[in-house]
């Protein structure tokens, strides 16, 4: 059963090893929705470097260099250690990058591989006897020249402690996937519902608990009518379904009942307008199913832990 939220005792640290011709979408897809979700909770549940193979700056497939915080040897120890590599990964497919990664790896709890960061994870010896994926463009060559490895055409995939991604998209269903693991859904879904048009698409490929049709259906429902909530009895209605049946799916997908989830997002879209905007507070209250101003301010002390103008004046500093 997944938790709706979860305040672990220290934040998650991670490192990015950037090897030269990397995916600026995929490294974007990462960092981005960490640091909202920092943003978002209001605690540092992630923490991140930039390594590079030698300490030197990294060029993207852009051109864009990105300088790192260390080199790959001076890795301390990591909850996740990100492998991101994108084009030329056969000219990174070295003796030297083998060793490194091998020696790196004992430094990490995970190690993910991000778009060809899989193939080098590979050519390491990490994946050996153990189920992955990798951009699909190289999947036919990474299947002929891996014969130990169980290859599948997934967005991302899950084995132990490693993880394997197949590129740049993929690589923020991964990321959100890691922030309901450290933070709960609640956190999940509010990084969502700023990177995001509407609910996730459901991986006919990959599918999981997550992408329960009727929950996600829930959602969306529930989104559309912030202004002008619904009981659970009507909320069930709407979706063909028996309250009680929404309740356990939510309970057992969500971590959390249909209620708690509803005023979560009132109170998520509630705060977007406060600091994204000048409406005044009545307004927005009206906007997110509240009665009066009072009601919102009490609502968002409890989630927040402070009033609709405290958020405001916090966001504007």
């Amino acid at each position: 059963m997944q938790e709706w939220s979860k305040n672990p005792s220290a934040s998650c640290h991670i490192g990015l090893l950037l090897f030269d011709k990397f995916s600026n979408l995929c490294l974007a897809n990462c960092l981005e929705p960490l640091r909202a979700s920092n943003t978002l909770t209001g605690k540092e549940g992630f923490t991140w470097q930039i390594l590079t193979p030698t300490g030197l700056p990294s060029r993207s497939s852009s051109g864009i260099e990105v300088l790192p915080h260390i080199a790959l040897a001076e890795l301390p120890k990591v909850d996740f250690l990100f492998v991101v590599a994108s084009y030329d990964h056969d000219n990174h497919d070295t003796a030297a990058t083998r060793r490194m990664l091998r020696d790196a790896a004992r430094k990490a709890d995970v190690v993910v591989g991000l778009d060809a960061g899989p193939w080098l994870m590979a050519s390491a010896g990490l994946l050996q006897g153990r189920r992955a994926t990798v951009h699909w463009d190289l999947l036919e060559g990474f299947t002929e020249r891996f014969l130990d490895i169980e290859v599948a055409r997934a967005r991302f995939m899950r084995d132990g402690p490693y993880w394997t991604c197949a590129g740049a998209m993929s690589a923020l269903d991964l990321t959100l996937d890691l922030i309901a693991d450290t933070l709960g859904i609640s956190a999940r879904l509010d990084v969502e519902a700023l990177f995001l048009h509407g609910d996730p698409p459901l991986r006919a490929d990959d599918m999981r608990e997550e992408d329960d049709p009727l929950v996600q259906r829930a959602l969306t429902l529930m989104r559309d009518t912030v202004e002008m909530p619904l009981g659970l009895a009507s909320l069930a209605k709407a979706l063909s379904c028996q309250p009680r049946t929404l309740d356990r799916r939510c309970r057992a997908i969500l971590g959390a009942p249909p209620g708690t989830v509803y005023r979560h997002l009132r109170l998520s879209a509630a705060r977007k307008l406060l600091e994204g905007g000048r409406l005044p507070v009545s307004e927005i209250a009206l906007r997110c199913g509240y009665e009066n101003p009072g009601a919102l301010a009490r609502a968002m002390r409890r989630q927040y832990g402070a009033s609709p103008s405290q958020l405001r004046r916090k966001a504007r500093t």
